[in-house]
């Protein structure tokens, strides 16, 4: 599949965004679907995954703040974003994670930024 995530932007330090991530296929049926963010010369890290499920884990950085879902109707998973810090200020990719008994594959979305004004 082919993820398009969508919502980044400017915000100042309190307040929220929401990223969107668009499947091109059902997600109904995906092992892991998350969002990660990458930092300025640093490895991307995990911010929040949510399971085939439902359950979800998130970085001990971002919990009680962010909060994960997905419409499997719609094939898309959301990052709702709270109380927003300068140290959000990243890239945020959305990733899917397919694995069983006869293929495995990961998807990646594209990237957007967020930007965290303090």
């Amino acid at each position: 599949v082919q993820l398009q995530a969508s919502g980044g932007g400017l915000v100042q330090a309190g307040g929220s965004l929401t990223l969107s991530c668009v499947s091109s296929g059902s997600i109904f049926r995906i092992n892991t679907l998350g969002w990660y963010r990458q930092f300025p010369g640093k490895q991307r890290e995990m911010v929040a995954i949510i399971t085939y499920g439902g359950t979800t884990d998130y970085a001990k950085s971002v919990k009680g703040r962010f909060t994960i879902s997905k419409d499997n109707a719609k094939n898309t998973v959301y990052l709702q974003m709270n109380s927003l810090k300068p140290e959000d200020t990243a890239i945020y990719y959305c990733n899917a994670d397919y694995f069983s008994p006869e293929v495995a594959w990961k998807s990646w979305g594209q990237g957007t930024l967020v930007t965290v004004s303090s």
